[in-house]
């Protein structure tokens, strides 16, 4: 049911799934902290902080997840002169179970905080999230802040490392790295214009080593939506960035949109598949992890958006939700993908 209603002065309520805001949040600033094999793919230089054994101090893969948090946070901060104790909110999740990455990691910061869960969208959720907060009045600076690793997901999702099994050409590799974002009401050249909001979205695969396939249905979903919701075409974004659907996702992702009526190939950008080089680092079907789009947002889409080179995108993170224990019983894996706009100014 297509509907148009104001919500105080936050923004307008478009069609089913989306908002868009009536005073605009900001991204002050960002903070993008990876690993080594991140730091040797294309986007390399353009991170904050890299690690060269991805452990980052730490004695365990968990704890160097909770440590990227932090220091992603940190730089955030730094580098828009805040302090941690003007933070009204933060909004993390990551990949691990019960979200102790970012429990542990957040707790030296000391903010209150929503622990989420989106899986690879957990993102776009946040960044939702904490823009609807800072539009309706609930504070003046938010913080989002998502993170993934390759040994703490391997670990926890398929196999020990040191098992060292073979893997599918149709399996991503989980991005080790965290990004943070500074959202607020201080005026910046990046603002998020508006949202929507993803549906679970189920076709049925229980493929978990094929997520780019699962989780495309859910990517074609909210893009059609929110094509529908703000009454646009393709050609009014200058790109529509997925999370990490990879290369198998990106092609299932066209056909299913194609579908619907649109072709987005022109405009179309996978965060998966420009953070790692498929040729010469084995990811095979490209980077994933709640790390993936965050980091590659935080060093690559902004400083475009800020400068001015792209006016609008549609950034859309998007998640393979499952756990060990629905795989083990047979479960399908669902999809879910959030739609954030973002605009220059």
């Amino acid at each position: 049911m297509s509907m148009e209603k104001k919500i105080g002065e936050a923004g307008m309520v478009l069609g089913s799934q989306s908002i868009a805001f009536a005073k605009s949040p900001y991204i002050l600033n960002a903070g993008s902290v990876v690993g080594n094999k991140e730091a040797e793919g294309p986007l390399g230089k353009l991170f904050d902080m890299t690690n060269e054994d991805d452990l980052f101090g730490a004695d365990t893969w968990e704890e160097a997840e909770s440590t990227m948090q932090k220091e992603a946070c940190v730089l955030a901060l730094g580098k828009a002169h805040k302090e941690a104790a003007e933070i009204r909110f933060v909004f993390g999740g990551d990949l691990l179970r019960q979200g102790i990455a970012t429990s542990m990691g957040m707790e030296a910061l000391q903010i209150p905080m929503f622990g989420l869960y989106g899986a690879c969208s957990t993102s776009g959720e946040a960044l939702a999230l904490a823009s609807m907060s800072v539009a309706a009045g609930y504070g003046d600076f938010m913080l989002v802040v998502t993170s993934s690793h390759f040994g703490s997901a391997e670990k926890e999702f398929r196999f020990p490392l040191g098992y060292a099994n073979q893997r599918p050409l149709s399996a991503h590799w989980t991005v080790t790295g965290s990004g943070a974002f500074l959202v607020g009401t201080e005026k910046s050249h990046i603002r998020i214009s508006g949202v929507t909001v993803g549906k679970i979205v189920d076709y049925g695969l229980k493929d978990s080593q094929n997520m780019g396939a699962c989780m495309a249905p859910a990517a074609c979903d909210t893009i059609v939506q929110n094509l529908r919701d703000f009454n646009r075409k393709v050609e009014d974004y200058d790109r529509i960035i997925t999370g990490d659907l990879g290369y198998v996702g990106q092609d299932i992702l066209f056909d299913l949109v194609k579908q619907k009526g649109y072709d987005i190939r022109e405009k179309h950008m996978d965060c998966g598949m420009i953070i790692f080089d498929q040729k010469t680092q084995d990811t095979h079907a490209g980077g994933s992890g709640c790390g993936c789009a965050a980091v590659t947002l935080a060093a690559y889409i902004l400083p475009k958006i800020k400068k001015g080179e792209w006016k609008r995108i549609l950034f859309v993170p998007t998640g393979a939700l499952m756990s060990t224990v629905s795989f083990n019983e047979g479960a399908s894996v669902p999809g879910i993908a959030h739609g954030i706009v973002i605009e220059h100014c």
